[in-house]
């Protein structure tokens, strides 16, 4: 029992401080590890075990659409780096340098990559000639560097894993397709797989991605009522083309230039998952994402044949889809219920030698808490459905509660009395003017998260300035 408490004990009620639950839920869970190099983390067996599975589930989405994987070097000439300018500004304070190659200076530094535009670039240049040579659907799965001052497990480290697509495109419409088609995807992923319901709409300029004629992005609530950036999807125009040369012969001969689209997702994600589904008990894991689905407790376990019922259970469900283990070590059962409900299995079997007597095992559910009594020959086909219900309730669990911390301001003060009281999303009216923007972020830390795609008529005017409104925007803190 001792064991037990101090399990629980360890992590923090979120309610008390949600920065140290979330942190304390990682450590506990063994998602991540401190290194000795300041601000990047090891992702250790469970948390990279989660990335795994969104690699997975995204890359078939992917080459579903034709995109296909490729992979460049993690380092870019400084010179390669200067020919966008909106986009080496955008980057250059948290850019690292590669200054020598062993004991000798090089002759110019290399960027150790924060995002590989100007590398799909310089191989685009290369690749495009002809009409026929189009479109280039590529991404790559990598990691990339960025020097942030502030880091936190999966959501800003200065290492991180991602996948980035690069795209180019004969038309400024098949560009602009494939930019809101990758958005679609990300949020169906998102709603589906993850079970975090997203809002989609456009950036505003100064929000959207340096060099980018349009950013389109999907927002997320987390459970403290702060904002999160979940993926973007950006249009670049024929910007970097004419900055990198990119030029096809059409089909009357004559030179053009493409139009180039760039989509990501990274481990972030994983941070999401955390902090949307997640309680005071631990990681609370949607079934579809988590690498273990069922766990089996054997309960007493060194009384004959309960070993052996459990495995030929775990097979039953392994053959069934399900991702099943069974949790055969020394641990009391009750540390084993507390261990893996922190660690958010979706369901936990319990199997001892009254239950195998009885025929019928106890399932539990780690979403609501509920036992349900299952027949053994029964189980292959109740467990997952089972998990279908677990994943369709967390989904409906996180819109109700995004829902509810969705707020509407029509003037400003009640936009910064919400701000400061109700942490959530807030609706509100917007002129336009980036000058309201930056008001806004200056008075309340809060920023425009995106111009949705459904838009509302809230009021008239501009919730800041009080002038004309031209688009109803989504506002909220974020991290």
């Amino acid at each position: 029992m001792a064991k037990e408490k101090k399990l629980v004990e360890a992590i923090t009620s979120m309610d008390e401080d949600f920065a140290q639950w979330y942190t304390d839920v990682v450590k506990k869970a063994e998602l991540t590890g401190y290194t000795s190099v300041k601000g990047c983390m090891v992702i250790k067996p469970a948390g990279y075990a989660i990335w795994e599975n969104i690699q997975k589930e995204l890359d078939a989405r992917f080459k579903e659409t034709g995109v296909e994987n490729v992979y460049l070097p993690m380092f870019i000439p400084e010179s390669l780096l200067q020919k966008e300018k909106d986009h080496v500004e955008g980057f250059a304070p948290e850019v690292a340098w590669v200054t020598h190659g062993g004991l000798e200076e090089l002759q110019e530094r290399l960027c150790v990559r924060p995002t590989s535009e100007t590398l799909f670039c310089d191989l685009y240049a290369k690749e495009i000639q002809s009409h026929r040579d189009l479109p280039k659907v590529y991404n790559q799965w990598c990691s990339v560097v960025r020097w942030e001052k502030t880091t936190r497990p999966f959501l800003r480290s200065r290492e991180f894993l991602w996948q980035e697509g690069h795209t180019a495109h004969a038309t400024a419409q098949e560009a602009e397709e494939r930019t809101i088609q990758m958005l679609n995807i990300y949020a169906d992923f998102c709603e589906q797989v993850l079970a975090i319901p997203v809002i989609k709409g456009r950036k505003t300029d100064k929000e959207k991605f340096a060099g980018a004629e349009a950013t389109y992005t999907i927002e997320s609530l987390m459970h403290d009522g702060k904002a999160l950036q979940s993926g973007t999807s950006h249009n670049f125009g024929d910007g970097f083309a004419r900055a990198f040369g990119i030029q096809y012969t059409d089909k009357e001969n004559k030179l053009q230039y493409v139009h180039q689209t760039s989509w990501g997702m990274t481990t972030r994600m994983i941070g999401a998952i955390i902090m949307v589904h997640g309680d005071n008990s631990g990681l609370k894991l949607p079934p579809r994402i988590a690498p273990v689905q069922a766990m089996i407790i054997p309960i007493q376990q060194k009384k004959e044949g309960v070993l052996e019922k459990a495995a030929q259970l775990e097979e039953m469900l392994r053959q069934a889809g399900v991702r099943v283990k069974t949790d055969v070590t020394d641990k009391s059962p009750g540390f084993k219920f507390a261990e893996q409900e922190m660690r958010g299995i979706p369901v936990r079997i319990e199997c001892g030698p009254k239950d195998i007597e009885a025929g019928q095992v106890v399932v539990a559910r780690r979403d609501t808490g509920e036992k349900i009594t299952v027949k053994m020959d029964e189980l292959a086909v109740k467990v997952p459905e089972i998990l279908d219900g677990i994943q369709e309730n967390m989904l409906e669990t996180a819109r109700a509660h995004r829902d509810s911390h969705t707020y509407v301001a029509t003037n400003y003060e009640e936009f910064v009395g919400t701000i400061n009281e109700k942490p959530g999303f807030i609706k509100a009216m917007w002129c336009g003017d980036q000058a309201c923007e930056d008001k806004i972020k200056e008075d309340t830390a809060a920023t425009s998260r995106c111009i949705p795609f459904e838009q509302e008529q809230l009021s008239d005017v501009c919730v800041c300035c009080g002038k004309p409104a031209k688009k109803m925007v989504y506002w909220g803190r974020a991290y």
